[in-house]
This record gives C-alpha cells, structure tokens and sequence, in this order.
C-alpha cells in the first residue's frame, strides 16, 4: 500500500486548524502529523515529523508564513508548501510562490477540493495554474518590476532554443501533454525538459517558471 501524505497546519486560528484536520482527517490516504500556531513552530516540527505537505497561513502573530516559507524551501528537500489565504490578489502570496510555494488555497475552499488539492501538490503538481497566476500579479503592485524583467529575460537566455519553448509553453498554462501536442515531442521528453529547465535556473517548480515567464514579458 502507499503510505499516506504526510501534512503539517499551520495557522493561527485554532479552529482553522481544527476544520482542516477534520477535512483531510477524514481521508484514507492523508495524515496530519503536527499543528503549528506560528511560523516560528515550522522548522522543528518539519525536522521531527518530516511532512509532505505544509499547509501554510500568511499571516501570523510573530513568525509569518511568507518567512516560514522561504526558509524552508531554501533547505534540502523541502515539503511542498501550500498558502492558505483569504484573498485572491495578495502581495505576499505573490511572494510567497516567488520563493517556492506549490501554490495557494483559499480558505473557503470546499473539502473536496482541499482533499484533492493536496493529492495533487504531494504528487509534485502545482495546484496554481499560470493562467491565476498573471491574473493574481496583475492585480498586485510590489515594486521592482523592471529589475525584474532584465532579470527573467536574462534567466531564459541560458535556456535552449526548445527549453525556451518549453518554459513559455509552461507560462502559458498548458499540461505535459498539450505541449507535447505542440511542439511533437513525447510527454516524457516534456518532462525531462522541465527538469533541465529547473535545474539550469535555480527555480523550485513550474509556478515560478510561469512566473519567469511573466515577468519577461512574454
């Protein structure tokens, strides 16, 4: 049998935590090993229970999630972190999957799509599409925005010519198999490209190459 997704909450709101714990409680095949009111809880408890997935608030009394966030993708094989917001357009959500989150969840989101939500980021799939993510950056002002686009437009200049198809066709929010389709190439051979494509620019998954792609413009 596989063993089951291994989770950690993180939340402020002890009944948030509660609902949630209920919610993927109730699955087969989801665990929820530890709770935590405050980021600052996050590294000892990911040390200890090694979870799959952390589901992540952003706002948070004394450690904040943005924070949490980026020390914990920046360590060695890091959990999937997943945002748990309020509001679709957020700067630190933004940021958040800036630093490596698999994406973002609202908090009213129906238990049926919570449960699959994590299924599908414990499988190494982004629950954000690069379709929600321009529209969540286009309503979201942090600055910076033309350091930015030198910066991305340089990082795909060290691309190949068919990586860089590959990436803008990930910015572009089609699967494995639909850029497969379009550029005549097996989903396996797409896959191998996307890794190259991570591994050459430093980047944790396909949300910040679609945010890459964003950011240049293209």
């Amino acid at each position: 049998m596989t063993a089951p997704i291994r989770v950690l909450i993180v939340d402020d709101d002890a009944l948030v935590r509660a609902g949630l714990s209920m919610i993927l409680g109730g699955t087969g095949d989801i665990r929820i090993v530890a709770e935590a009111g405050d980021g600052s809880e996050v590294p000892p408890l990911v040390a200890e229970h090694r979870p799959d997935v952390v589901l992540m608030d952003i706002r948070m009394p004394d450690v904040d999630g943005l924070t949490a966030t980026e020390a914990l993708r920046t360590a060695t094989s890091p959990p999937e972190v997943v945002v748990l917001t309020t509001f679709h357009a957020d700067a630190q959500v933004v940021r958040a999957l800036r630093a490596g989150a698999a994406g973002f969840l609202l908090k009213d989101i129906p238990p049926r799509e919570l449960v699959e939500a994590i299924r599908k980021v414990a499988a190494g799939e982004p629950i954000l599409s690069p379709a929600v993510t321009r529209q969540l950056i286009a309503h979201v002002s942090d600055g910076g925005a033309d350091r930015r686009t030198d910066r991305a437009r340089g990082l795909l200049d060290r691309l190949s010519e068919r990586e860089r198809e590959v990436a803008l066709a990930v910015g572009q929010g089609k699967s494995n198999a639909a850029i497969g389709r379009d550029l005549y190439m097996s989903v396996a051979t797409v896959k191998a490209h996307v890794s190259r494509i991570l591994t050459k620019l430093d980047l944790n998954n396909r949300v910040q190459i679609a945010l890459m792609v964003y950011d240049a413009s293209l």
